[in-house]
């Protein structure tokens, strides 16, 4: 089954495939009358995209079931993401999930999970089983007029990830989904929605891929998470779109009293970026940190960064950027931070640091740093650097070649986001900037 296009007729033609209640589909046809209403973003780089040419749905006929066995997956789309590591990664996680297209193929969680109540199942299965819990958050942190793609997802959303840890549970290993791309001109609309009630902890990873075709993708994923009370949420996510992708993605976590959220965020791929993971603090003494990486190649523009609106009391955020611009890349930093007038005693710190590789390339930092009241502060440092040729003759003249001599300052530069992953992810972000030097 595949959907191009977009009409009113095909949206139900989604919700009657997902077999959806009235709700769902009425939430569905309210965005996509938001998407009309709202004009493209007036900031960052130019999007072009055919609307009327996007697939935005492709499900496989033969079996619509989520599986838990490898063996039951179609054998050629196993051997292909087999060749990407996804199964090798799934040793060292509380449970995966793998989206192919529109739709979750598999999902896996360890019995300890399940026995401690954990939820992770795709979104369509939790509006069903669990509707209570969705309907509570969904579409709350997010709002489907936020912005044209947020609405577009609001139509069109197909697959993602719904998480769900009681209060008092501590993941020991982490959560992954996996999303995959694989045909010309598709679209991904994946929804995720995490909930880590109070006193809880959980790290949640994401991954995603495509291969590369002349015609253009488009990504335009959501992503809501609320933090309970004293409670801790990490959400790592390394994206190698191929560079004939729009990664347009709206990603926002709501954070109670004394709550931790925090975003490690790798951009990689694609020909254009643009996402900018938010905290809102709304309690008093909570945290929420963004570290994120962006390299821009040739024909790509990274336009990312982060957001931190500060609610609560006594509430602290931490920005850092890292950000890589070669063979006439664009590497774009771009945030905000809002410390407001209730929120005294806080503190935001953001630090972007960009290197350039040629006289090509390009990169630009544009904050928007706003305090409303007197006790509390906000601290931005930024700096654009070449790599010194000193330092690559003097590595070279220890025996290290001129590419090695790149790669090691490189990762060298790049350090403080690989130490926030786990081993295994670190050394495949080891050999993805590799690729891209």
């Amino acid at each position: 089954m595949e959907i191009v296009g977009l009409s009113e007729d095909n949206i139900k033609k989604i919700s009657e495939i997902k077999g959806e209640d009235k709700l769902v589909s009425d939430y569905r046809l309210e965005s996509f009358s938001k998407f009309n209403e709202l004009s493209m973003p007036e900031f960052g780089p130019k999007i072009s995209l055919d609307f009327d040419n996007i697939i935005y749905y492709k499900g496989n006929d033969r079996d619509k079931e989520i599986q838990n066995d490898w063996n039951k997956v179609l054998k050629p789309v196993v051997d292909e993401l087999d060749s990407l590591g996804v199964l090798e990664s799934e040793e060292h996680l509380g449970g995966m999930g793998v989206q192919y297209e529109s739709e979750v193929i598999y999902h896996s969680m360890l019995k300890e999970l399940e026995e401690k109540k954990v939820i992770f199942t795709s979104i369509e299965v939790a509006m069903k089983k669990y509707p209570e819990i969705v309907k509570k958050y969904f579409g709350k942190i997010v709002n489907n007029g936020e912005n044209k793609f947020a609405a577009l997802n609001g139509a069109v959303f197909s697959g993602g990830s719904f998480i769900y840890v009681p209060p008092n549970t501590t993941l020991e290993r982490p959560l992954q989904s996996y999303f995959r791309i694989n045909s010309r001109n598709m679209g991904q609309f994946e929804r995720t929605l995490i909930i880590v009630d109070d006193n809880s902890n959980l790290h949640y990873i994401e991954g995603c891929t495509a291969p590369t075709y002349s015609e253009s993708s488009l990504h335009a994923a959501v992503v809501e998470i609320y933090v309970g009370k004293n409670s801790k949420c990490r959400y790592s996510t390394i994206q190698n779109w191929a560079t004939n992708v729009y990664n347009l993605v709206t990603k926002r976590a709501l954070v109670d009293d004394s709550g931790t959220m925090e975003w490690i965020d790798g951009n990689i791929g694609s020909h254009v970026t643009m996402k900018y993971p938010c905290c809102v603090l709304k309690g008093d003494n909570a945290t929420g940190t963004c570290i994120t990486i962006s390299v821009a190649s040739s024909n790509q523009v990274q336009d990312s960064g982060a957001r931190m609106i500060h609610l609560g009391k006594n509430t602290k955020s931490n920005i850092i950027s890292k950000s890589i611009a070669r063979g006439g890349g664009n590497a774009t930093y771009r945030g905000k931070v809002l410390i407001n007038s209730g929120a005294t005693n806080s503190s935001s710190n953001v630090k972007c640091d960009t290197l350039i590789l040629d006289s090509l390339s390009k990169s630009d930092t544009i904050p928007v740093n706003s305090c409303f009241n007197l006790s509390s502060n906000i601290e931005h440092e930024a700096t654009v650097a070449k790599i010194n040729e000193d330092n690559l003759f003097y590595m070279q003249s220890r025996g290290i070649s001129r590419k090695r001599a790149m790669e090691l300052i490189v990762l060298g530069f790049l350090d403080k986001f690989r130490e926030e992953l786990p081993m295994e992810y670190a050394v495949e972000l080891n050999q993805l900037i590799k690729k891209n030097l």
